[in-house]
């Protein structure tokens, strides 16, 4: 059978087709245990998406616009800007969110329908449909489907992992139990076994927190060996777009099999260094299986590295207005890159370039979706046309420009301890500053308004939703004397 598309029918993954196929690398009950549920994509006899195809003709969208949305917001990868607008969209027309109680749907747990606040299952009363799911979750599609109809648009967004890698360890240094003993990225990367151990507290956010985060299972050998896995040599490696870290936006091309090699690590005492050839073909198999399930259910997926340009594909493919996706940069720190360079060979020093290498390997199954994501962002690039899609872009980030300067004291983000009001304050954690915005005096009401949704933090912006959608109820006092009274 040739190479699973999103254009398959359910039937190509029903529980034969599906065990038989895993089957060749696990046993059927493991298959069962990981994918029963959320392998299925769709409930029986739905089809899956049709073909992507870019909106001709003007820039204005002339297609209803896409509003029953499941964003499922990655740790770390530029997901709080994406959840801004999606916050600001849904506040401005008034469409109703899936909010969790807090600010997480339980995570790190799957996902579970129950978790969403005034939600009732089917039978169990009436409730107005939600419109938006778009908050911390671990993705479990079956109990989603409960939530969210199946012909939701489904997107997320993905990080080289090295960039995440340097951002996750900053911000999860006191979460992470391996993160925590490790003196520094490099230190850890370097003997990752001597601080990592799976299932310990908080280190789901110190290896493929990506394949974490979409709710994949590991392949048995990440889970059973003490080895150091690595994903095969690709015989036709796909051409890799990166942003190397201090440079323009000129596109460089990479080898992914250079990348998929593993750097010399040390162990016990001793350099070591693996081949990928070591690794046998199940885990290849059960990686490509894994991929080709996500783009059965996921109809978009951003590269942070090319957040503006998958910016400009999200509202195309959502029949949304580029005003719609023009907005301000959320929970980045201080000194990071802002709209998320990727981290290349291209001007690093030698141990930036192993750091580096070290990450991806370490990182190996986030790697795999990375590559596999960002090859199918640029065809869809191709699709669309790179004239157009660079007109898009310097007409995006003039207007983000422009509305920075109307919107924004000083025109950019701010060290916290410049932000005096707590409404536009974002949480602070981790070991850097987060940035955040303060407002310009003397805006319209109008303007105001509009402005503190671009500035709102995630978590500010969240409790405003749920006082909108679950307003406090007020309890007017009783007055017996009157009630007695004839």
């Amino acid at each position: 059978m040739g190479p699973l598309s999103p254009t398959r029918t359910m039937r190509l993954w029903g529980p034969r087709s599906l065990g038989v196929a895993l089957g060749v690398f696990m046993t059927i009950g493991f298959a069962l245990q990981l994918w029963g549920g959320p392998f299925q994509r769709r409930l029986p006899g739905l089809q899956l998406r049709q073909p992507w195809a870019p909106t001709p003709g003007p820039a204005v969208p002339t297609c209803p616009p896409r509003q029953r949305l499941v964003f499922l917001k990655t740790h770390k990868s530029g997901s709080s800007s994406v959840l801004s607008l999606l916050h600001r969209y849904g506040d401005q027309r008034g469409l109703r969110f899936a909010l969790p109680a807090r600010y997480q749907f339980g995570y790190p747990r799957l996902f579970q329908a129950s978790w969403v606040k005034g939600y009732h299952p089917q039978g169990g009363g009436t409730q107005s449909p939600f419109h938006i799911l778009c908050h911390h979750m671990r993705f479990n599609l079956k109990e989603v489907l409960q939530v969210m109809p199946s012909d939701s648009f489904f997107f997320s967004i993905v990080r080289d992992p090295a960039a995440l890698a340097r951002s996750a360890f900053s911000y999860y240094k006191s979460t992470s139990s391996a993160f925590r003993k490790a003196p520094s990225l490099a230190a850890f990367l370097a003997n990752p076994r001597a601080f990592y151990r799976p299932g310990a507290r908080g280190d789901h956010y110190a290896r493929n927190l990506l394949w974490f985060d979409f709710g994949l299972p590991f392949p048995p050998e990440m889970r059973t060996k003490r080895g150091y896995p690595h994903l095969p040599r690709d015989p036709n490696p796909p051409e890799l777009h990166v942003l190397p870290s201090g440079t323009g936006s000129r596109a460089h091309t990479l080898d992914p099999n250079a990348l998929f090699h593993p750097a010399p690590t040390t162990a016990d005492g001793h350099s070591q260094t693996s081949s990928p050839a070591a690794l046998d073909l199940g885990s290849s198999s059960f990686v490509q299986w894994s991929l080709a399930w996500l783009d059965s259910v996921f109809d978009l997926v951003l590269v942070a590295e090319y957040f503006d340009e998958s910016l400009v594909l999200l509202a195309d493919a959502l029949c949304w207005g580029l005003d719609d996706v023009v907005g301000f940069m959320h929970n980045a720190q201080a000194g990071s890159e802002q709209g998320g360079n990727a981290v290349s060979n291209g001007g690093l020093t030698t141990e930036d370039r192993q750091l580096t290498a070290r990450a991806r390997v370490w990182n190996n199954l986030d790697w795999a979706l990375y590559v596999h994501f960002n090859r199918s962002l640029w065809t869809r690039i191709k699709q669309y046309g790179q004239g157009r899609l660079e007109s898009a872009v310097a007409e995006l980030r003039a207007r983000r420009e422009a509305l920075a300067k109307h919107c924004l004291l000083g025109g950019e983000a701010l060290d916290p301890k410049y932000i005096t009001d707590r409404r536009f304050r974002p949480f602070q954690f981790g070991s850097g500053k987060v940035l955040g915005y303060a407002l310009r005096s003397g805006l319209s009401l109008q303007d105001q308004e509009e402005c503190e949704r671009l500035a709102t933090p995630e978590l500010q912006y969240k409790d405003k939703l749920d006082a909108k959608q679950f307003p406090p109820k007020v309890s007017l006092p009783f007055k017996t004397s009157k009630l007695l009274t004839p």
